[in-house]
């Protein structure tokens, strides 16, 4: 199949990147039988903080007093959010497809402290063409604005764009913008991905085998 696609897309938890052992792991030596309700509360928290509208550790310090955590909020974001696993053979597919002459991009729901940390000191800033962060852009994937606000700074058709996500709400989203998309997850394994990309002309040699 002829390459049609200029650009791709990549979400970051999921596809680029995990917490060890996942949230409840992570959170259930501070929070105990508490854990599952405060991730819930959080999750909440976290909406206003994606698009840029609230500062989450505020809103974190106010849980853990909820929840009867004594841990400072800054401590435990360092020691949850921040504990990021970079996957390598994702980082090393978007260093391939870059080499082929593809526009590659970050397009990630992040509050602005833990995206600052992924950009910086995770180095993807330099890793991507363009990162599409929410928190920066104003508006949060599933929301059809944040794909046509990455469509106009990349000033690309749709048709040539594909975006790569964990969560099927994004990836119906993009795809009624008219971009293509499709779904997947660390979990399934690279090989997977990697059938999904050469339907689209894009090859991965051997990283993804």
């Amino acid at each position: 199949m002829a390459r049609t696609i200029h650009h791709v897309l990549f979400d970051a938890d999921g596809v680029l990147q995990t917490l060890p052992g996942g949230w409840v792991a992570a959170l259930t030596p501070y929070a105990g039988d508490r854990t599952a309700a405060l991730i819930d509360a959080l999750d909440v928290d976290e909406l206003p903080c994606m698009t840029g509208d609230a500062d989450f550790l505020p809103l974190l310090a106010a849980r853990l007093e909820e929840y009867a955590v004594d841990v400072p909020a800054e401590v435990l974001f360092g020691e949850v959010w921040l504990r990021i696993q970079v996957d390598p053979t994702s980082l090393a597919l978007v260093e391939t497809m870059r080499g082929q002459g593809l526009g590659v991009h970050l397009a990630t729901n992040q509050e602005t402290r833990r995206a600052a940390h992924m950009l910086s000191r995770l180095g993807f800033a330099d890793l991507f063409d363009e990162c599409f962060v929410s928190a920066h852009m104003r508006v949060a994937k599933p929301a059809a604005a944040y794909f046509r606000q990455a469509l106009d700074v990349l000033e690309a058709d749709p048709a040539t764009v594909l975006f790569v996500d964990d969560l099927a709400e994004n990836v119906e989203s993009a795809r009624a913008v008219g971009l293509h998309a499709e779904q997947w997850h660390l979990r399934e394994g690279h090989a997977a991905l990697a059938t999904r990309l050469s339907a689209y002309g894009l090859a991965t040699g051997d990283l993804c085998a």
